[in-house]
């Protein structure tokens, strides 16, 4: 192997302990956020909870209000039917009385249905109450777990991207500039050995990245030159590791 592909691969060695620490920074600072969020749904359906509370007490208010208006309906018809002169009156008043006091008692039990209603949603809102005080507690609790964690892995992140820096100074710019874009999408999975299928010729070769086939052409140039190969499917840089005499093609 050449000497840029070995600083290639030296480098890639950097850059995958750097991918790594920046997964498990990613995923410690991504901790508190989900438990953030899991505090700000449960203030969301307690103010939603709350909310519904108000709508049932105003409606419950509006059909206590239309009761008390009816019932004075109710005692000016009991009065009228003690004013009444004929039989016809009588029985027309007694009809008028019995609709309003069946119309009564449907609003009473909307009423207490509304009264039931508001009592079960505030037995829900005392439960989520209580998985907020718990959501918090933990939310405190991750925080200050992931604060030392987030801090040791910066510390690494510094050193690694250090000593990525170093490393990258012993490859070429423009191989330096191609690794780096790779890099970038791959998460420093950059290089990829090429294996050796077989004990004699024709060997077969597959990318080590993608276990895809490559062709023997680009094997054969590695044997000779210091060169930038790509796999021709999966895109990474390819290189050869020392071979055994039976393994030359």
């Amino acid at each position: 192997m050449g000497k840029t592909l070995e600083a290639m691969l030296a480098l890639q060695a950097i850059e995958r302990q750097l991918a790594e620490v920046r997964r498990h920074f990613n995923s410690s600072s991504a901790a508190v956020g989900v438990q953030q969020r899991r505090v700000d749904q449960l203030n969301e359906r307690l103010q939603s909870l709350h909310e519904e509370v108000l709508a049932h007490q105003k409606e419950a208010g509006a059909v206590e209000l239309e009761l008390k208006s009816r019932e004075d309906e109710v005692n000016k018809l009991r009065l009228s039917l003690n004013t009444t002169k004929t039989n016809k009156e009588y029985a027309a008043v007694l009809t008028q009385l019995n609709s309003l006091k069946a119309d009564n008692s449907k609003l009473e039990d909307k009423a207490l249905k509304l009264m039931q209603q508001t009592d079960q949603v505030r037995v829900q809102s005392d439960e989520v109450t209580k998985q907020i005080a718990e959501a918090r507690q933990y939310l405190e609790h991750v925080k200050q777990t992931s604060a030392g964690e987030i801090a040791r892995l910066e510390q690494m992140r510094a050193d690694l991207e250090q000593k990525r820096k170093i490393a990258a100074e012993s490859v070429p710019e423009k191989p330096l500039g191609i690794f780096n874009r790779i890099a970038s999408t791959r998460e420093g999975d950059v290089m990829a050995r090429i294996g050796i299928i077989g004990k004699k010729p024709p060997f077969q070769y597959i990318c080590g990245g993608c276990n895809m086939s490559i062709t023997p052409e680009h094997a054969n140039a590695l044997r000779t030159r210091d060169e930038i190969r790509f796999c021709d499917c999966c895109g990474r840089i390819l290189y050869l590791e020392k071979e055994t005499s039976s393994q030359k093609a």
